[in-house]
């Protein structure tokens, strides 16, 4: 009898625990219910544009936060922008490909020890699985925290970890290298199956209190094309549930420098990053998450609040 009524004592209480917790919303002081959206651009650091650009979009536009390609060369541009504006939200975009025919960059590790992530050249694959099956978990380990840390000697305290054309994300073994840096250095990661869907079954066991998954993904993709730009991003705005959407986006201008860069791809090209660009800059953009009650969040708030707390 005394011990039925411990494991009956020990249920109740756990049930009270267990109703006594708070979502992501409320752990951040939102109210439960409420619709979160962290509105990010990609890729900055790849070039002058995406830098001046992004930079706009965050502070003229709705765009909330960004991320950094420490590999590329303009890098040390949006760094230097970082150290003069420590209040920016921006993250590092974990890089372990290069998807540019001409335009191309590799890791920051040495060569010969990650001899997997490079391709006879030297520079990253350009797809992610030639990543895959190229590359070992420890060399991807190896290359997620270089990068980490030639970030914090440019001077950037990273709101936050993403990953570049999804890579760090596409199997286990590399979520578990890129999970566990984001750990060592107390930054959250960008958690999400949206990339490998095979990981789903296998997040709780591998992430703490500590760690924030995505909800829901919201990003314009080639078959899009013929919704357009506002009307599909308004209509996704429209139709947003409670929780957390990751809106991702890439913003840049249509200028000399991008199309150079992109050549004659219009997926993800210099004219793609324009519209949206002129979308999350416009009125329209900024009315449409008014009306519709949205919470417009930074990764610096969940850093602060929840990862570092």
């Amino acid at each position: 009898m005394k011990k039925t009524l411990t494991v009956l004592l020990a249920t109740i209480f756990s049930i009270a625990i267990y109703s006594q917790k708070k979502n992501l919303a409320e752990r951040l002081g939102y109210p439960k219910d409420a619709k979160l959206v962290i509105i990010h651009s990609d890729d900055l650091g790849v070039s002058h544009s995406e830098n001046a650009a992004s930079i706009m979009a965050m502070e003229k536009g709705s765009v909330s936060s960004a991320s950094i390609m420490v590999p590329c060369p303009w890098s040390s541009e949006i760094a230097a922008y970082v150290q003069a504006h420590p209040a920016a939200d921006l993250g590092l975009h974990i890089t372990l490909t290069n998807e540019y025919k001409y335009y191309k960059w590799g890791p920051v590790t040495s060569i010969d020890k990650v001899p997997g992530l490079v391709n006879k050249n030297g520079y990253f694959y350009s797809s992610v699985d030639s990543v895959i099956r190229n590359a070992s978990a420890a060399e991807v380990e190896q290359e997620i925290r270089s990068q980490v840390i030639k970030g914090k000697q440019m001077g950037i305290d990273p709101t936050h970890l993403d990953a570049h054309m999804g890579t760090a994300l596409s199997n286990l073994d590399f979520f578990k290298a890129y999970l566990k840096v984001g750990h060592e250095y107390k930054i959250p990661i960008l958690i999400t199956s949206f990339f490998a869907p095979g990981l789903k079954t296998k997040l709780d066991s591998l992430i703490t209190d500590k760690d924030v998954v995505v909800d829901n993904i919201l990003s314009f993709s080639p078959g899009d094309f013929k919704t357009g730009f506002p009307a599909f991003y308004t209509n996704g705005i429209k139709n947003l549930k409670p929780g957390l959407t990751y809106l991702i986006i890439h913003t840049a201008y249509d200028d000399d420098e991008m199309r150079a860069l992109k050549g004659d791809d219009p997926d993800w090209g210099a004219a793609w990053r324009q519209a949206e660009f002129n979308f999350f800059t416009s009125p329209e953009c900024a009315k449409v998450l008014k009306e519709n009650n949205v919470y417009v969040i930074t990764w610096k708030e969940i850093r602060d609040k929840i990862t570092r707390k």
